[in-house]
Order: structure tokens, then sequence, then C-alpha cells
């Protein structure tokens, strides 16, 4: 096996990640924190890989952590010029594409209503309108969020099959890119005709996603870390809200089997797939701050209403079809997850250590 890096046999002798070794992998907003992650693996598992993006906000992130202009070729775009990012991916021409580009956060969505509606459903709509010009067979994944089911406040786990919905504008947002991505399958890639048009397409949902090199704002754990540098009590507004925490590397790892699985077998996997812990290992906001308040062995929390703007209360996903049909699973606990996190944010080599938790995440899979 090449450079010799991972032993013989990975991921429950189902995928082989070397696979994704000198092919072409476009990936909309590269320079944010699940993006940085994704072009970081990518890049260690010898991929070429071009990203468009917007420029990356914070000097500490994880795309400036890892030297991520190094790492792709790196285009800074707006997601919604339709026509720049058309001509970037057909001047790529790509074997798979994973768009990541949105404006995630919920509670910057009730400050630009408007602005997140367009950067996650037109945006989208753009991505999969510049497929119609490729001419070449391309695995494309979408990745939306746990918080597009419509939450009815309970502690039933969502699964694939549940209803979409939403309710700050955020959620819903990424209710309509799923929903789009349906429609243009239906219109523009449709199964009976994929060896015609050569596209595959799946949406990915995964829960709430910790790791270093976040510092988004009004994120629990960049809130955390930030108050404890800073030797500051945390606020904390909602201490009972239970979320799927799961470590940044699960889910992106799931999305690279997932392509290559739907590269080996057409259309089999051609749907929506969630990302999230076991089953009995959701957390609350709360719990998420004890644990990692005790590993890093210093700080202070205390809540504190400050406005009145929805947020779920429970949210929980049921992975049950990503561990039969992909045969993934979670290889961390929450509290494992935690850990991994506060490591990242502790160490001097913000590169060096984002590298060799791949390597060691990959070292788990064989």
């Amino acid at each position: 096996m090449p450079n010799g890096r991972y032993g013989n046999k990975l991921f429950l002798r189902v995928i082989d990640f070397l696979k994704y070794k000198n092919k072409k992998v476009f990936i909309t907003g590269h320079t944010g924190f699940k993006g940085g992650w994704l072009l970081a693996i990518l890049n260690h598992i010898g991929a070429i890989v071009k990203g468009y993006a917007l420029a990356p906000e914070n000097k500490n992130g994880i795309y400036l952590s890892i030297n991520g202009d190094n790492l792709c070729e790196s285009v800074i775009g707006d997601i919604r010029d339709q026509k720049k990012l058309e001509n970037e991916i057909l001047n790529f021409q790509p074997d798979f594409i994973f768009h990541l580009a949105a404006q995630p956060l919920v509670r910057s969505s009730y400050d630009m209503p408007s602005e997140t509606f367009e950067i996650n459903t037109l945006g989208t709509s753009y991505l999969l309108e510049s497929l119609r010009k490729l001419e070449k067979k391309c695995i494309v994944i979408i990745i939306t969020t746990d918080k597009v089911y419509e939450n009815r406040e309970n502690e039933i786990a969502y699964n694939e099959n549940d209803r979409l919905g939403g309710f700050d504008p955020y959620s819903t947002s990424k209710a309509c890119a799923e929903l789009i991505t349906t429609s243009f399958k239906k219109s523009f890639f449709n199964p009976e005709s994929v060896s015609i048009h050569q596209k595959e397409i799946a949406t990915v949902r995964a829960g709430n996603v910790i790791g270093g090199g976040d510092f988004s704002k009004d994120r629990i754990i960049p809130d955390l870390i930030n108050s404890l540098k800073n030797n500051q009590t945390l606020i904390i507004r909602n201490p009972n809200s239970i979320r799927p925490w799961q470590h940044v590397l699960e889910p992106l790892i799931g999305y690279l089997q997932l392509g290559l699985l739907m590269e080996k077998e057409i259309l089999k996997y051609s749907h929506a797939f969630n990302f999230g812990p076991e089953e009995n290992d959701h957390l609350s906001v709360l719990d998420l701050v004890k644990e990692a308040i005790a590993i890093w062995g210093a700080g202070n929390w205390k809540i504190e209403k400050q406005d009145n703007l929805h947020e779920a209360g429970i949210l929980k996903l049921d992975i049950t079809r990503a561990k039969k049909e992909l045969n993934w699973k979670p290889r961390f606990s929450s509290k494992q997850a935690i850990q991994q996190t506060i490591e990242w944010y502790r160490s001097e080599n913000s590169s060096k250590i984002t590298f060799a938790q791949i390597k060691n995440y990959l070292n788990l899979l064989k």
C-alpha cells in the first residue's frame, strides 16, 4: 500500500480510502471548520483537491492552522456567484464534489434570514445546475444538517424518512436544500438515465460536530475555549438542550466512505444518511460543558437566559441506515470526542495535532 501508512485493511474491509489518491475532489466551503478538516484528510490520503469558498474568517481556525492554501487549489468566491462557481467546476472536471459551503449558524440566521436562505438554497441549486454541463461521471454529496427534521421535541431519534421542516431560518433553509436536491435528482439526474448524465447524488445529515479549529460565534465549544483561555466564566444559554455531539472526523470519514461506495455501486447509496453518536450517547449542553471543564482541569460556568430566540430543546438522530448500509459506526464516544477536542486546543502545534488525530483515527478503522 502506498507510503505504508495505514496497514492492510480499513473500515471493516469495506473501504480503502487510498482510492481517493489522485482523484480530483472539489470542496465548497473548504475554508470553514468541517471543510478544513475534510481538506486535511484528503491531503493526507493523496487526493487532488480544489476548494471554493469565502476567505477564512479566523486566523486561528483550522484552515489557516493547516496552511490550507498549500494543500489545495484554493478559489476564493461566493457560492452565490453562479457563473464563477460553474466555471471553476467545469475547469476542474472533478470526480467527487462535497458541498459544505453554507451559512451554518442558527443564531446568525435570525440576524440575516434572507442571506441565510440565499446561501443555503440558491447556493445548492447553483452547484447542482452546474452539473448539467459537466460531461463526465461525478459523485456528489450535499452536506445539510441534523436540524432539517420537523422537530417534535421528544426523545425519539429522527430517521431519514421523517418529515423535513424547521423553525429558525437556518434549519428551514437546510430542509429546503434537501428538497432542491431531490428536485434536481428527479428532474435532471433521474436514475433511469444515469448512463447518460453519469451523476450520483446523496445528502448527509450530521449531528452537532465538535473538534479543534472551530472559532465560530455562538457555538458552545468555541465559547468554552475562549472562557477557559481567558479565565472567564462561561455563559450557558440552554443547559438542558440535548444534542447528538460527535467529533468532526466521524461524519467526514462517513462522507468519504459513502462517496467510494457510490462510485462502486451505481445508485445503491444515492439517498440521505444520518451521521451521529450511538443511541445512548446524546449529551445535554451542561453535561458537555462539565466534561470539557473536567478534562481541561479548570473553568467556571453559569446559566443565563439572554434572549427569546428559539433553539431546539431535544434533538437525536437515528444512525441505523448508515450503520447497516455503509457499515459505518462512530469510533468515539461523546466523552472521547470532547477529549480529542480539548487536546487540539491545548496543543502548541495546530497543524501537527490535526494530522496526528487524522492518522490515529484512520488507525482505528483497521
